[in-house]
């Protein structure tokens, strides 16, 4: 018998052996890993901090090719939702204009909303530097400014809160969709509304915008996919539960007990309900994924916010106002901050491990968004652009200045109320405010407004001038000046002729003694009765030729008589009437200055003026009769050398009021005299340089009296001062009552504009002016010394800003002086050369003698040839 055979083949043997290998060592590794675990997770470790590492540093060094546009908005910037989608596609693909090494975290576009006390929110864009042409132009147009921004250098704050921000609810579920009326951005604006810069106040925020790559959309997918069906899944297997229990419940119950006790068939337990479990409902992709469904438009963000301060817990409450701003976003959809809750702590962006990671991306401006925030560029609509016109911006220190009494750069406009109750007086630099506007109903406090405006450029040392034909304003106005310093500079030019012994003040218009050119002084004086008696060349042509023929010789005799060292015997306004109607003082007045008149005066005077009859100077006469029939105006105008000197004043920096008396007839020739004698006086600061002029402010108040006397010559003002350095600012109570030319240059040139309450159709020309916001309406009912006024600030307009009129007695409550008012009344007169009316009559009345001894003299026609002189006469 042959030997008994192997149990297993040689050749099958043979062939196990290198599996029964690998398998054994893969047991033994196995087992060596198990025992040596800790080996192969610092592999693991050191090979993921290695690649971190590297990841780090070429993100780091694409950062610092970064670049920064800061985009503001002007008050008409009203975006279309399709503009603002167009614009963010600009963002997200400017997102990858980064080169093909830098890591994913550094491919971002940044958006910055900063409050730091400079403007109420600054809008910046961060990103790649290969994006700049992209983003420099934005489909927003001309309403848009964008500027290269510089960097932003942050002093160190005492107190410093973080927070990043994280898609909580549904994840699949889009944000609430925000109107853009009101601006979507007006709750983040409102949380920074009472930040204080000096208090050091910070509150930034950042949104970053990454273009995800398609295996992370896909990977989204698949997981939301997942636990979609795994719902679905639950949800079918809960409902089968809930049918085996109901129709458990159905046998055991006593219905069915009894129907098979009664039934004749045996229960043999084949009637028992069978019980079909549900199937699990098909997952639908587009109901699943939400906004993940489509690719289009779909990007990562990353929201950060930072808030610090100097003073302890109002970092904190920033915050806190900014989470509940972006609880406007939230639908099924929300906004929270990232982070645990233990009880009253809270551990997040400002604790460990989370800080380091925070201030990297904060810092670098990489984004490294949490899993949930996908979004789609629609979501994003109110922050992808900066403020619209329909924002209500605060009113910050850096756009209106506060008012400090005593600065003479600084010229106080009310009482502004900020969004957290505090007030504070505000204020505009005197170099930008040239022309002011004061509208408003009678008592509504336009001229305590401006009474406080020109009391508070006195104290500072400023020049100005008070025109008020009531004389309300100076009883109002003395309390506040009588103080020592002030008195000196202080003049009074009254014209009411109160009490039994009035004091007046002294002009003569025609006068010589300052070195006025003679022909600005005829053309003055011509001008101002033109206007107030409504000639023109069409329609009163010989009597302005008689007027100006007139005044031209009598302003002759006054420089004759300055040249020969004989000021008091110069010729007044009320010596046209002599030398128009009395023969001997025309003939000598012609022969002694017949050498100062030109070839067609003199010409005039010998072949026209024979000819006109009696009757043709009734018309130029007329008015020197009333003045002369009014003791104060003959008074005030009757004298060889007045001390009025609105030139002088001007450049001594003087405060000078002056109350014409009213507005009769005679009061708006006086008033118009007044004006032109301004005007001309303005002009003459040619000969100063620019840098030299003193400023000087004179104030309007009832310009509806005043441009009824001059309304072209207060038209030239508000159109010619700028360039003298002398700034007019008008009250009236109606835009509509002025003279069109007075109107159109006060609206064109005003960089003040004011108004308080009054009828609405009072109200709507200066709120058309606006853009009707506010509209008339809401104007119409404000309370009682407020105003809604629009400033110019650096170029640019502030406003309108509704402020609350200052009132003398609180603002300047500090200033009061009332028991030195006597005294400055004294001051006031006296620096205006104010003597008693009766004297001053006297003396008018025997001028036309002395004009006449003056020109009978053989000296004064041997004056007539002396070259003209500039010395000044006191």
């Amino acid at each position: 018998m042959d030997a008994a055979a192997p149990l297993t083949d040689p050749a099958h043997r043979t062939a196990n052996s290198p599996v029964r290998g690998l398998l054994t060592d893969l047991a033994t590794a196995t087992n060596w890993l198990y025992d040596n675990w800790y080996l192969l997770a610092l592999a693991v470790a050191a090979c993921w901090g290695l690649g971190e590492m590297i990841v780090r540093r070429l993100a780091a060094h694409a950062s610092a090719e970064r670049m920064a546009l800061e985009l503001v908005s002007n008050r008409h910037f009203d975006p279309s939702p399709e503009e603002i989608f167009r614009r963010g596609v600009q963002l997200a693909r400017a997102s990858t204009a980064m080169p093909w090494w830098a890591p994913r975290r550094a491919k971002a576009v940044q958006i910055r909303l900063r409050s730091d006390g400079s403007s109420p929110l600054r809008y910046r864009i961060e990103g790649p530097a290969g994006g700049q042409r992209l983003l420099s132009i934005t489909p927003f147009g001309p309403d848009v400014t964008v500027h290269r921004a510089r960097p932003v250098v942050d002093a160190p704050r005492t107190h410093t809160v973080r927070a990043e921000f994280i898609l909580r609810g549904k994840p699949t579920a889009p944000l609430r969709e925000v109107p853009l009326t009101p601006d979507p951005l007006q709750p983040l604006v409102d949380a920074v509304s009472d930040l204080r810069a000096e208090l050091g106040d910070l509150a930034e925020i950042r949104l970053d915008i990454q273009r995800a790559p398609k295996w992370a959309l896909r990977t989204r997918r698949l997981q939301l996919m997942a636990t979609a069906r795994r719902a679905e899944q639950r949800e079918a297997q809960r409902a089968a539960r809930w049918l085996r229990r109901d129709a458990n419940g159905i046998e055991d119950s006593l219905s069915r007990q009894l129907q098979q006790l009664l039934s004749d068939k045996p229960n043999t337990g084949a009637g028992r309900q069978i019980v079909m479990p549900p199937v699990p409902r098909r997952v639908d992709p587009v109901e699943a994924l939400g906004k993940l469904a489509d690719d289009d438009h779909l990007v990562r963000v990353q929201l950060l916010v930072m808030c610090a301060s100097n003073i302890e817990g109002r970092a904190q409450a920033r915050l806190a106002q900014l989470q509940a701003a972006f609880d406007v976003f939230g639908g099924r959809s929300r906004w929270a901050m990232r982070g645990w809750r233990l009880g009253p702590w809270r551990v997040g962006a400002d604790h460990w491990p989370t800080r380091r990671s925070f201030e990297r991306r904060w810092n670098l401006g990489h984004c490294q968004p949490p899993r949930p925030n996908w979004v789609r560029l629609e979501e994003l609509t109110g922050l992808l652009k900066p403020p619209t016109l329909h924002c209500r911006l605060p009113v910050l220190a850096s756009d209106l200045p506060t008012f400090e009494f005593g600065a003479p750069e600084l010229l106080l406009q009310g009482i502004y109320r900020g969004p957290d109750g505090r007030e504070r007086l505000v204020a505009t630099y005197a170099e930008e405010t040239l022309f002011e506007v004061g509208v408003g109903k009678a008592g509504g406090g336009k001229t305590e407004r401006a009474l406080a405006q020109a009391i508070g450029w006195a104290h500072a040392g400023g020049g100005l001038m008070f025109l008020d034909p009531h004389r309300d304003s100076w009883p109002r106005a003395t309390t506040f000046l009588a103080h020592d310093d002030l008195m000196p500079r202080i003049a009074l030019v009254d014209l009411n002729g109160l009490g039994p012994s009035p004091r007046v003040s002294s002009w003569n218009p025609l006068g010589m003694e300052h070195g006025q050119a003679a022909h600005e002084v005829v053309e003055a004086i011509t001008d101002a009765y033109a206007s107030v008696l409504g000639w023109d060349d069409a329609t009163a042509p010989r009597a302005i030729t008689i007027l100006t023929a007139a005044v031209a010789v009598l302003v002759a005799v006054n420089q004759a008589a300055c040249q020969a060292g004989r000021p008091e015997s110069q010729a007044t306004i009320f010596h046209i009437r002599a030398m128009l109607t009395d023969t001997a003082f025309r003939r000598a007045a012609l022969t002694a200055v017949a050498g100062r008149l030109d070839a067609e005066t003199r010409s005039w005077w010998q072949v026209v003026f024979p000819t006109l009859p009696p009757d043709a100077f009734a018309v130029v006469l007329n008015p020197i009769a009333r003045l002369a029939a009014n003791p104060v105006t003959r008074a005030f105008l009757g004298q060889p050398v007045g001390v009025y000197n609105i030139r002088a004043a001007m450049d001594s920096r003087m405060i000078v009021w002056v109350c014409p008396g009213g507005s009769g007839p005679t009061d708006r020739l006086v008033t118009a005299l007044l004006a032109r004698d301004l005007l001309r006086a303005v002009r003459s600061r040619r000969d100063t340089p620019e840098d030299k002029r003193v400023p000087f402010r004179p104030y309007f108040d009832e310009l509806i009296t005043l441009t009824g006397a001059a309304p072209e010559t207060i038209a030239a003002m508000f159109e010619d001062f700028r360039k003298y350095r002398c700034q007019v600012h008008g009250m009236t109570q109606l835009l509509a009552r002025l003279p069109t030319p007075v109107r159109l240059s006060l609206v064109q040139n005003a960089s003040t504009l004011a108004t308080t309450a009054g009828s609405r159709s009072a109200i709507a020309p200066v709120t058309a002016e606006w853009g009707d916001n506010p509209t008339p309406d809401r104007v119409a009912t404000m309370e009682r010394f407020e105003h809604y006024v629009s400033m110019n600030v650096y170029g640019r307009r502030v406003g309108p800003v509704q402020l609350r009129g200052p009132h003398l007695d609180t603002v300047f409550a500090s200033q009061a002086r009332p028991r030195q008012v006597p005294a400055l009344e004294r001051a006031a007169l006296a620096n205006a050369g104010a003597l008693p009316l009766d004297q001053l009559i006297d003396r008018a009345a025997q001028q036309f003698g002395r004009v006449a001894a003056f020109l009978a003299a053989p000296s004064s026609a041997d004056a007539a040839h002396l070259p003209l002189s500039k010395e000044v006469y006191e």
